[in-house]
């Protein structure tokens, strides 16, 4: 394409799923033959602001990828100074990662101040609109951004709905979250399971990424008690940092006598461990109480493995019912029967093969065509305005001169 594009975003140093996103999305660009630069924080969050250990990744840098660690989330002399950084730069897209409303200031000024260059089109890729864990404001911030964006990429018909509600007339393209496709290979469920120590004559389940109260880890754990009476070899994994009160899920594992049927890793997985949770595995459990989209899928169908959702925001859209996992309600006796059913009936690798089938939809090429096709979009549609304009300067112009004769 050729294009230059700039990103702000998370990106390394940073860790998590959307540094990741990011670090990607920018070599798909590069592979397109695009020019692309990041700009990434200096400070993301204050540390009293951010529940876990720690922002940073000890993963080492990408290489060829051009990343300026300059964005202070908190601090508006930096908005200024990067956005006329970017204005210089002056490239054909900015691209903008939101996810929180609380980004909203930072990245709405960035946006604003670059667009003056009049060539920049500012394009951002939404994970939430709404966030999930709602703060008084958020909707004043969120709209703050989003009114600097000249379109944007949703990765859930959830977001679509909420943002058509709010932005009738914004250019909005949607594609699904692609996949997560660099946590290296697909290894043996035996090795998997003797690397995390877990017994291999179980059958074990897979909750997996940062526990927020949202995602419904407490769901799960109640089913685990219904399906104890039946299953006595059903055992689950809980590998990822605590966001939340982690004594709230102890507890709950203490009450329900569960304390040999529940395994935690609770620590931040780094990106060369994850195979062995995934592949470890016969099926991930995504019991959210609501969402929009999950990266989490995007892994299980990396690892081709099979999956039980909630029916809440844009999950059901990527698992299809019956074909790669079940689709229930976000309660403990729906799910406890869906996974009852999975090892009942035997689905693991029918559900396996099929996953490995429905992957192929969710490419990095695909994301970066959707992206272009909004920037086009958005092009044709300046040069229409600019053309009508013109138009009636000429046709005003036509008229005063025939009017004063």
């Amino acid at each position: 394409m050729n294009q230059k594009i700039v990103i702000v975003g998370p990106a390394h140093p940073f860790r998590g799923g959307i540094a990741t996103n990011n670090d990607r999305l920018a070599r798909e660009f590069i592979n397109s033959n695009c020019e692309v630069i990041i700009f990434t924080f200096s400070l993301q969050y204050p540390s009293f602001l951010f529940p876990g250990k720690t922002q940073y990744s000890n993963e080492p840098k990408p290489d060829g990828i051009d990343i300026r660690v300059e964005v202070n989330s908190i601090n508006p002399f930096s908005w200024f100074k990067v956005g006329k950084k970017i204005k210089k730069i002056c490239p054909d897209i900015l691209l903008i990662r939101f996810w929180i409303p609380f980004m909203g200031p930072c990245f709405g000024t960035i946006a604003r101040i670059a667009k003056k260059n009049k060539h920049t089109k500012v394009i951002s890729v939404l994970d939430n609109y709404i966030p999930h864990e709602k703060r008084f404001g958020d909707k004043w911030l969120a709209r703050y951004f989003i009114k600097s964006v000249d379109g944007c990429v949703v990765m859930s018909h959830t977001v679509k709905a909420e943002l058509r509600n709010d932005n009738r007339k914004k250019f909005i393209e949607y594609c699904p979250h692609p996949l997560f496709d660099h946590f290296g290979k697909i290894i043996p469920k035996i090795d998997a399971r003797n690397i995390l120590g877990l017994d291999q004559n179980c059958k074990w389940m897979l909750f997996f990424g940062l526990i927020r109260d949202y995602k419904g880890l407490d769901i799960l754990l109640n089913a685990m008690k219904i399906l104890s009476a039946n299953n006595d070899d059903v055992r689950l994994i809980v590998a990822g940092e605590f966001y939340s009160n982690s004594e709230l899920y102890y507890n709950i594992v203490q009450e329900l006598k569960l304390n040999d049927k529940v395994k935690f890793f609770p620590e931040f997985i780094p990106d060369n461990e994850v195979a062995n949770y995934f592949s470890a595995a016969d099926i991930i459990v995504q019991p959210y109480k609501n969402a929009t989209q999950s990266g989490i899928t995007q892994i299980a169908y990396h690892f081709n493995k099979p999956m039980i959702v909630t029916n809440v925001g844009g999950l059901a859209e990527m698992v299809p019912n019956e074909k790669v996992g079940y689709v229930v309600e976000p309660n403990p006796k729906a799910i406890a029967l869906a996974i009852e059913r999975f090892y009942s009936e035997n689905k693991e690798t029918e559900f396996s093969k099929n996953a490995e089938k429905e992957k192929t939809k969710y490419s990095w090429k695909r994301m970066a065509e959707t992206i272009f096709l909004l920037y086009s979009k958005i092009q044709s549609s300046n040069e229409k305005e600019m053309s009508n304009e013109a138009s009636m300067i000429n046709s005003d112009s036509y008229l005063d001169k025939h009017t004063r004769k």
